[in-house]
């Protein structure tokens, strides 16, 4: 079975779960790894479905024992587990990145497929805060889309302190996407402080 095959079944059985009807393209894949390299440390990768993005990293230099897969679907979660078996691989909805080990928390980068344009508001909340949590400080969660504005709501920006900034655009892609770039300020910076008593 093709990629393309397997992802429309995918998309078929789950099409707010899958992000698109056939896998992201090399110029989407090349664009939304582009900032990462093997300086970078551990990745995480949220929904990488057949694993165009999960090539790219290695092609950029990524170790595959430093990749951590989160994926729900389990057609690609065993596609995955044959083509990096040194990787990492969560069979898992990324809304429970909270339950991985906190000491984890040492991911240089992460990159998603994941539809957040299709979740509710609830479900985009738990998956950045438990993307977040995982990250070293300072790491950027970089992010997919194929509207033209940035797909985390405003309201969970301002609660989570998410800075977001448009990294790309390529048309050369079926559809045509955007790639941004989201980063999380410390705690005292840009938000109120708690009150005491």
């Amino acid at each position: 079975m093709t990629d393309t095959v397997l992802f429309l079944k995918a998309w078929i059985g789950a099409p707010l779960r899958v992000a698109s009807v056939v896998p992201s393209g090399p110029r989407l894949a090349h664009l939304i790894t582009a900032r990462i390299g093997p300086d970078t440390g551990p990745v995480l990768e949220l929904g990488p479905g057949t694993g165009v993005f999960t090539r790219a990293l290695l092609k950029a230099g990524v170790a595959e024992r430093n990749l951590t897969l989160i994926e729900a679907e389990d057609s690609f979660a065993d596609l995955l587990s044959l083509r990096f078996p040194q990787a990492r691989l969560y069979r898992m909805d990324a809304g429970g990145l909270r339950h991985l080990p906190p000491a984890s928390r040492q991911h240089g980068a992460a990159i998603s497929g994941l539809p957040l344009l299709s979740m509710p508001q609830s479900q985009v909340l738990r998956v950045l805060a438990g993307v977040f949590a995982q990250l070293r400080p300072g790491a950027a969660l970089w992010q997919f889309t194929y509207g033209p504005r940035c797909p985390v709501p405003a309201r969970i920006r301002t609660g989570l302190g998410l800075r977001t900034q448009r990294a790309g655009h390529t048309l050369r892609n079926f559809p045509p996407a955007t790639v941004w770039q989201i980063t999380q300020e410390p705690p005292h910076i840009g938000r109120p402080r708690p009150r005491n008593g």
